[in-house]
């Protein structure tokens, strides 16, 4: 089989490191065409050094003298910007563009790969949470696949593979409920962030250990699926599931239900998406039964944990409503981060972002950039 030339969008984050522990362990499968960060110079250099890609972007264009100094021994391209990305994408010898770059930013490089033919190994659910109905469509007019990465919807897809004619009654994601399962709301007015930032079972980016901890991460993940599987809000359920074993579900119209198990490992899912349809022989450790005598599973607290409500509530009205908020909750989780606002405080400024900002019904590509442009600048008045 002929290798898979693959553009890495977002390489110096937790899937992108591991997406190329993934590529070094198949050099028979996989080659390295494009590598991009936002800021992380010094590992993408190293990284551009090590895989020799055709060409690499940083996106902070403080930093292009630096990288491109860094490399001028190579025949490595090197570009600075985001218009730059959105370019790259485009390269015909691109077979598969991996979009791992962290929130509403890899919405436009996707669609630009899309448009360009490539099919997309997706780690970015905002760009499906923002504008779900303009991806997939645009995906199904050029004949692109879009195979999912995050754990949860690549166990719905390994499910659903062999099945694709039969219907979903119902898609079951789960959730390991995060640091703070089982507290209430007392226990949570002063959590700090080096407590949000402890995740008990899988090591990621800071954004997304912050979206787990306040499960709008499962939000998110909800709302992607409902566009990756064609399923209306109804027929998607959210149970907790703390050992992280059972990664998802689909239950048929029969009553048959179907999951995917394995350790929290991500490196599975990327080379599962890398490589479909077919599955690599890998060195990951394997699940052992006898190592997990129980495996449970509860109810998601929805009062306590109110982001999960809020997306299922932004997913069933729709419009650019879910645009609203995927942009209020990447300026919570910053704000957060720099401890401008507490741990609980972040649904109420999400919610309130998503009553004031203008609701509009059929958005176009242009009406969901604006909204994420104006729900920032509201949402930075309210710090």
């Amino acid at each position: 089989m002929q290798k898979r030339k693959i553009a890495i969008l977002g390489s110096t984050g937790s899937i992108g490191t591991q997406a190329l522990e993934v590529i070094e362990a198949n050099p028979d499968n996989f080659e390295v065409e494009i590598l991009t960060a936002q800021n992380n110079a010094d590992l993408l250099i190293e990284q551009s050094i090590k895989f020799n890609p055709n060409c690499v972007v940083i996106t902070n264009e403080s930093l292009y003298d630096k990288v491109s100094t860094a490399l001028a021994h190579t025949d490595i391209k090197v570009y600075a910007g985001m218009k730059a990305v959105e370019e790259v994408v485009q390269m015909d010898s691109v077979d598969i563009v991996l979009t791992s770059m962290v929130g509403y930013a890899g919405l436009l490089p996707t669609i630009k790969a899309i448009e360009a033919g490539k099919h997309i190994a997706l780690a970015n659910k905002e760009t499906l949470v923002v504008a779900g109905e303009i991806i997939t469509k645009l995906a199904q007019q050029k004949g692109v696949n879009i195979y999912p990465v995050d754990s949860e919807h690549s166990a719905i897809f390994q499910c659903l593979v062999g099945e694709f004619h039969n219907p979903i009654e119902k898609i079951i994601l789960t959730a390991s409920g995060g640091p703070f399962r089982g507290k209430q709301r007392t226990d949570l007015e002063k959590v700090t962030k080096s407590q949000a930032l402890k995740h008990p079972n899988w090591v990621m980016g800071a954004k997304i250990t912050i979206d787990s901890a306040s499960l709008m991460n499962k939000g998110l993940e909800v709302i992607e699926a409902r566009w990756l599987f064609g399923v209306q809000a109804s027929q998607i359920e959210v149970v907790v599931h703390p050992q992280s074993i059972v990664h998802s579900l689909v239950q048929f119209q029969d009553g048959s239900v179907k999951a995917q198990m394995g350790l929290p490992d991500m490196k599975l899912p990327i080379q599962f998406a890398l490589n479909f349809p077919n599955r690599l022989k890998s060195n990951f450790p394997r699940f052992d039964f006898t190592k997990y005598p129980s495996l449970t599973f509860e109810q998601p607290d929805t009062k306590t944990f109110r982001n999960l409500q809020l997306a299922f509530d932004a997913m069933a009205k729709g419009g650019n409503l879910p645009c609203i908020m995927n942009a209020a909750n990447e300026i919570a989780v910053e704000a957060f981060l720099q401890d401008k606002i507490g741990f609980l405080a972040m649904s109420d400024f999400i919610e309130t972002c998503m009553t004031k900002v203008a609701f509009i019904e059929k958005p176009s590509l242009d009406d969901y950039v604006q909204t994420d442009e104006e729900t920032r600048r509201f949402a930075r008045t309210l710090l």
